[in-house]
């Protein structure tokens, strides 16, 4: 068995040919930054319920479920961004955009507002 055939995920590796490694290693580096940011969400979701700021309880929630959310929703645009375009270099086609790009920073103009809405009422 190949070093290319342990690869995973095996549907990425299986298809067009090897990339120019510095293009699959700045893949990789989008894919870290997706990872982080998705880590910042969920932390920045779990500590505006845990700290119990002056913020209205009810909007509070549904301000850390939503910054919940948008995390579980930066993990899953890592992986699939990850796959995408490097079977997109693979193939040598066009790199794909960020999909949820439009829905994460609606989620995130929504929890900043509801945030700011319950310091003040």
């Amino acid at each position: 068995m190949s070093t290319i055939d342990r690869r995973f995920p095996r549907a990425v590796y299986a298809v067009g040919e090897e990339p120019d490694p510095r293009f699959s290693l700045a893949n990789e580096r989008t894919f870290l930054a997706w990872v982080r940011t998705s880590l910042a969400f969920v932390a920045a979701g779990v500590a505006l319920e845990a700290l119990q700021l002056g913020i209205r309880p009810e909007l509070r929630l549904v301000a850390s479920i939503t910054l919940l959310l948008l995390g579980v929703l930066a993990a899953g645009q890592a992986w699939t961004g990850w796959t995408r375009s490097e079977t997109a270099m693979r193939r040598h086609t066009a790199l794909p955009g960020p999909a949820p790009a439009a829905i994460l920073v609606i989620g995130v103009i929504l929890a900043a507002a509801l945030i700011v809405i319950g310091l003040f009422l």
